[in-house]
This record gives C-alpha cells, sequence and structure tokens, in this order.
C-alpha cells in the first residue's frame, strides 16, 4: 500500500468551511477513482511545534503505486489539486507532499 500525505499552509482568509470543503472533495474521490482504501483529514494537533506552518493535511491510502498514480491523472483529483494549490499559501510553495510504502 502507498500512504499519500499532504501538508498545507492555507492562506489565512481561508476559513474552517472552504477548508472542509476540500477535504469533502478529496474524500469523495473514493467512489470515483479505483484503489483508495482510505482517505483522513484535518488540523494538526502535535503538541511538538515541528509543524513548520504547516497546519492541516490529509492522508489517502491507495491499494498499491498503480492505483496512486491513476489518482494522480484523474481529471477529478486534477480539480481538487487546483482548488488546494489556490487556497494554499504560496500556491505550490505552500503545499508539502511525501508518499511511503506501508
Amino acid at each position: 500500500m502507498i500512504l499519500h500525505c499532504v501538508f498545507i499552509r492555507f492562506q489565512q482568509e481561508v476559513t474552517v468551511a472552504e477548508k472542509q470543503a476540500i477535504y469533502t472533495d478529496i474524500a469523495a474521490l473514493k467512489d470515483v477513482v479505483d484503489g483508495i482504501v482510505d482517505v483522513k483529514a484535518g488540523p494538526n494537533v502535535s503538541p511538538e511545534g515541528l509543524d513548520s506552518g504547516y497546519v492541516d493535511g490529509f492522508t489517502v491510502t491507495f491499494e498499491n503505486a498503480a492505483a496512486r498514480d491513476a489518482y494522480l491523472d484523474h481529471p477529478d483529483h486534477k480539480a481538487v489539486s487546483e482548488k488546494i494549490v489556490a487556497a494554499a499559501a504560496g500556491g505550490m510553495s505552500g503545499i508539502f507532499v511525501f508518499d511511503m510504502k506501508v
């Protein structure tokens, strides 16, 4: 399995409701992209203070790398990605992505 982790520095003016709408759109991809096992999203709750300003994020668990790759190319994912980039502080520079085998 692949754990796809995305951490976001949202612009200050992005509301909790707007963040939730993005997370709802991401979760909806499970219904249209084969191979998504699970989706989780929310704010950082770590007490360590090591978030480097990435205080929100989500994870998508995929059956395998092929499912992750199909997700990345899926038009619905691309549409959600555009919303994330538009809401992130600094656009792409406000997003950190890390994938790992689990």
